[in-house]
């Protein structure tokens, strides 16, 4: 499959491409099923927070969604991390996955990262064995508390 990419944010959380963040929505879903009813507006409020986001697309289609976030920290410096990657269930296996990771990895390393960060829940083995094959490793465990 041959796909581009199509940055939907700018940097700075504008929305560059309004009609590729809707048509985003049913594929980020697959990941991301309780995102808001409002999908807009809660991207909106995630670009303001500094997100940003890409899509791949093939032909008019988005096959694969990307959020992600550069920031800097006090543990590695520059910091390129993934919130979100998804490729469409009916489009896996095809390379999209692969295009947009090549994507993102240019562009860490066009903003000064040396590495990009993500996180995947511990049931998405179909996703860590992709990641794996990529040349992502395992750097520490991610602990969560829930809070009335």
């Amino acid at each position: 499959m041959s796909v581009r990419v199509v940055r939907v944010t700018s940097p700075e959380g504008v929305v560059l491409e309004p009609d590729w963040l809707a048509r985003a929505e049913p594929v980020h879903r697959q990941l991301r099923p309780h995102l808001d009813a409002d999908y807009i507006a809660q991207m909106h409020r995630v670009f303001a927070g500094g997100g940003e986001m890409a899509v791949a697309v093939d032909d008019e289609r988005v096959v694969a969604v990307t959020v992600f976030r550069s920031f800097e920290n006090t543990h590695v410096g520059r910091r390129f991390y993934v919130d979100d990657l998804v490729t469409d269930e009916a489009a896996r296996s095809t390379g999209a996955g692969r295009g947009m990771l090549r994507w993102l990895e240019a562009e860490a390393v066009a903003r000064g990262g040396r590495d990009i960060d993500l996180e995947s829940g511990t049931q998405r083995t179909r996703a860590h064995r992709f990641y794996f094959r990529e040349g992502f490793f395992v750097t520490s465990f991610s602990f969560r508390k829930t809070l009335s």
